[in-house]
């Protein structure tokens, strides 16, 4: 069902802002983000050079990185891909760009060595901190949904905002699919987590920040489009004003009855028009870093 949203907050986005467009100035990196006191905006603060393997190149999706499975474990990683993506057709996922990345991003990266033989099965798994990586289904139905947004069914999506790195599989699958990525994690253990699990894709678009993602990152907006991987009681003003015109956001959100249901927005020039969807189950949006 679709409902057309009247925010009370007035968007700070220019007239000639749309999906994808890059901001007048690109923030440098690698960067930490750090809660303002007494504002519910964040400042950047300049890191030292703490990944120079960024800099060596942008992963080529056409030569897949080598796999290295642990001792043991008799898992053929190609062929369980192979299987996993095939799962995920016969279930509804159709988009061509979303199938040929959940098939390339070797899963078994992002979860514990304990867990490795299960990191193929369409099920949500505990990657510390009272945080899991979610099921195959709903990350690859989430990515299809942004990719149906306006203007990005063909070729690549634009700049795209990530709120709750976790572990770093989804922004693994968005370095394939999008020009640039923007993913904030505020639990320290586990942006650490997500930055060596993606340190040997060398993904030099996507870019991991600490700090609290309910404000967003309005450095790097406007947005093409923003996923989310918490829910809250309702979607952040400072994403909507985030997301660029033309653009789509993704999120889980409670709705009527305490349950938590997928939620799209798009905004236009005429406003932002809100679709829910199917029932899902994330961890809370919370505030803050830890």
């Amino acid at each position: 069902m679709k409902s057309p949203l009247k925010p009370s907050f007035k968007p700070s986005i220019p007239a000639a802002s749309a999906a994808g467009a890059p901001p007048a100035r690109r923030p440098g990196f690698p960067v930490r983000l750090e809660p303002d006191a007494g504002t519910p905006s964040a400042t950047k603060k300049v890191a030292g050079r703490a990944h120079p393997e960024r800099d060596s190149g942008i992963f080529d999706s056409k030569k897949p990185v080598k796999t290295v499975l642990t001792s043991g474990v008799g898992l053929d990683s190609r062929a369980v891909r192979t299987r996993m993506v095939s799962k995920l057709a016969a279930q509804g996922i159709s988009d061509a760009q979303v199938l040929a990345a959940m098939g390339h991003v070797e899963r078994h990266r992002f979860v514990d060595t304990a867990l490795v033989n299960q990191a193929y099965e369409d099920t949500s798994l505990p990657i510390g901190l009272g945080q899991t990586i979610s099921k195959p289904n709903v990350v690859a139905r989430m990515l299809e949904l942004l990719r149906q947004g306006a203007g990005s069914t063909e070729g690549k999506l634009g700049r795209v905002l990530e709120i709750g790195t976790g572990c770093g599989y989804q922004a693994a699958l968005l370095g394939q699919l999008a020009t640039e990525v923007y993913s904030i994690e505020r639990l320290r253990g586990l942006h650490d987590k997500a930055r060596e699990n993606l340190r040997v894709f060398r993904l030099a678009n996507v870019h991991l920040l600490f700090g609290d993602g309910m404000a967003g990152y309005a450095k790097g907006a406007p947005y093409a489009a923003i996923i989310a991987a918490a829910g809250g009681e309702a979607i952040p003003p400072a994403w909507v004003e985030q997301l660029a015109v033309g653009g789509r956001l993704v999120a889980p959100m409670h709705v009527a009855g305490g349950a938590q249901a997928l939620v799209v927005l798009d905004r236009t020039a005429n406003g932002v028009t809100q679709t829910v969807l199917e029932a899902v189950h994330f961890v809370p949006l919370k505030s803050g870093t830890s």
